[in-house]
């Protein structure tokens, strides 16, 4: 533990990470044995959903604790303005040490590869990072920028020289409290070749291992092949970050903070392989929306499982509330600590509330056994606009019977009163988060063909009474 009896923070954050790519939520290709022995000595996050599923909005919620209309940053290359409070400064406010290493990715259209101006790093004193490493010709060429804006070459693999200059500024830093940020690019595919390039030998232990059913039954069209053809990579990628994160926590032990650090493990947003659009990501999918979230360390160490759904816009105010630091006004998100080890908080929503755009406009709400999305008329101009004046319903899943969503069931007058209670749970979201009450149509009635579908059997009673919105 630091001196000063406060614990110390470190963030990893991977980009494009899927939540059943970790053993702990059931994934067999035993590719995250450190992610899983955080989830078992700390706290799991199971239904983990990011506020957005696109790179900059993500990050913005997580450094602000706001929704992405709140932060201002609604879609890639808005910056994060420099009026809405961060994690960093809060830390920093009180007397914490703050550090970001890795790729940024919100410094807005005019700074996309080189260094990031002092005004648009979120408040963080000690700075190594691109704002967009995705651009970089590949992962054994990694420039990264200083404080100074100057360029520095960190060699070897890309994750393994993030997480090496994360042990550097660990051990420059441990005897005094800090918060850590280290955002990485894995496994995201690298945009020059549209590929997912691990280390030597990665790609082959990984492929044919697993094919998640949602990757199974779509196709992403012939254009960019199938995603058998990208997983062994892409897990590949994933086994190199863990065994990295491995590295660093080995680095907390020997100098002796491993006991009185918080490290929190998630990603901005999941990946569906272009089976449901023409990017990775985008859609409300739980491909794209669901990601991996555990905590350890002080006030999370034997925590169990938050089993609820929660938004990953929580974390900043569970991390200042870990370090009893106050979380600034305007911060949507709320501390998790009330529900570790089984806790629970009456004023909780049963809801997580999702907000997309860029090429279209949509919003959703996910509780733990229903998925309802919106979306506005083509003619909103979503790259401008953050949010629509009207919406029609556009997809309903029901996660117990078909957890990766392939049969979309809104419209079904047999799931009318379900999809009008969410409905009302929407509605309360963007009343509480975008000050709003837009008109939501009905989608158009159908009937549900039982000859050619089983996604709702018959004994399964399509209402479970859960509450929705806040109390």
């Amino acid at each position: 533990m630091p001196p000063t009896n406060r614990p110390s923070v470190i963030v990893v954050l991977t980009d494009q990470q899927r939540w059943d790519t970790t053993g702990a939520h059931g994934n067999p290709a035993g590719v995250t044995p450190e992610f899983d022995r955080l989830a078992r000595e700390g706290t799991l996050v199971e239904q983990a959903i990011t506020p957005h599923p696109g790179c900059a909005p993500a990050r913005a919620a997580l450094q602000t604790g706001r929704f992405p209309t709140g932060s201002g940053v609604f879609r890639d290359g808005l910056p994060l303005g420099a009026d809405v409070p961060t994690l960093a400064e809060a830390f920093a406010a009180a007397g914490y040490v703050t550090g970001y290493l890795g790729t940024w990715h919100l410094a807005g259209e005019e700074h996309p590869d080189g260094p990031v101006p002092p005004g648009r790093r979120g408040g963080y004193a000690h700075w190594l990072a691109s704002d967009r490493l995705a651009s970089t010709p590949d992962a054994y060429r990694t420039v990264l920028y200083n404080g100074d804006g100057e360029p520095v070459r960190l060699p070897g693999y890309r994750s393994d020289a993030l997480i090496d200059a994360a042990i550097r500024f660990v051990a420059d830093h441990h005897r005094q409290p800090f918060l850590l940020f280290l955002s990485l690019l894995e496994p995201h595919h690298q945009n020059a070749t549209d590929d997912f390039p691990a280390p030597a030998g990665y790609r082959e232990r990984f492929e044919g291992r697993w094919l998640p059913p949602d990757l199974a039954a779509l196709s992403p069209g012939p254009a960019h092949g199938g995603a058998h053809r990208h997983l062994g990579g892409y897990l590949g990628r994933i086994k190199r970050v863990d065994e990295g994160v491995g590295r660093l926590r080995d680095s907390l032990r020997s100098l002796g903070i491993e006991d009185g650090t918080v490290l929190a493990w998630t990603a901005d947003h999941g990946s569906h392989f272009r089976t449901r659009n023409g990017a990775y990501g985008g859609s409300a999918h739980e491909a794209s929306v669901r990601v991996p979230f555990v905590l350890s360390g002080p006030g999370f160490r034997g925590g169990g499982r938050i089993r609820q759904p929660v938004s990953t816009v929580d974390l900043m105010p569970t991390l200042l509330d870990a370090a009893g630091i106050e979380v600034p006004a305007g911060v949507h998100g709320r501390s998790l600590r009330p529900l570790v080890g089984g806790g629970g908080e009456l004023d909780r929503p049963f809801s997580v509330f999702v907000q997309i755009s860029e090429d279209v406009i949509v919003r959703a709400v996910r509780t733990d056994r229903w998925k309802y999305v919106v979306t506005a008329p083509d003619d909103v101009d979503a790259w401008s606009e953050s949010a629509a004046d009207r919406y029609r319903e556009s997809e309903l899943y029901d996660l117990a019977a078909d957890p990766y969503e392939l049969e979309n069931l809104v419209g079904l007058t047999s799931h009318r009163q379900v999809a009008d209670g969410l409905r009302d749970a929407l509605g309360t979201w963007l009343k509480e988060v975008e000050g709003v009450s837009p008109v939501v149509e009905a989608a158009e009635p159908r009937t549900l063909d039982r000859r050619a579908s089983c996604a709702f059997p018959k004994d399964r009673v399509p209402w479970n009474g859960i509450r929705f919105g806040h109390d």
